[in-house]
């Protein structure tokens, strides 16, 4: 709330905008939760990194059918968006502990990605891009 009053008055409408949908957001989930008045932390990370997750997706189907208008917008809010995550592993991070990870399980091919797949989702939670650690994943199994 502080910071939409913030955004407010210095009329940033970017952040006012994406802080708005914020907050729509936690609302329709404490909604959709009966009896729920506060989300813990781990589920407003989780929650945001779906709205960021959204945002990536739609800067890729903007740039695609060259929409850079649409695709700024969402750039804006995706920038808004990650003020309020925790700093994401670099895809160097990310390579050198899933290499950590498969030692650790004993993975030996393709055929454990599963395994893999389920231990790092444990360990990357809300640090890193699953997408970017399926594919390091896969990569370090072939």
């Amino acid at each position: 709330m502080q910071e939409m009053k913030t955004a407010m008055k210095t009329k940033n409408q970017a952040k006012l905008r994406t802080l708005r949908a914020i907050k729509s957001a936690i609302l329709l989930v404490k909604t959709e939760k009966a009896g729920v008045d506060e989300l813990s932390e781990e589920q407003e990370f989780k929650l945001l990194q779906k709205l960021a997750k959204q945002r990536r997706d739609s800067i890729a189907i903007y740039e695609k059918e060259g929409r850079d208008d649409l695709a700024t917008t969402e750039k804006e809010e995706l920038e808004v968006i990650e003020e309020f995550l925790p700093a994401m592993m670099t895809k160097e991070e990310i390579s050198s502990k899933v290499k950590e990870l498969i030692t650790s399980i004993g993975a030996s091919g393709m055929q454990d990605m599963g395994k893999v797949m389920g231990a790092a989702s444990k360990t990357f939670s809300g640090k890193a891009d699953m997408s970017i650690v399926s594919q390091e994943v896969r990569a370090a199994l072939s």
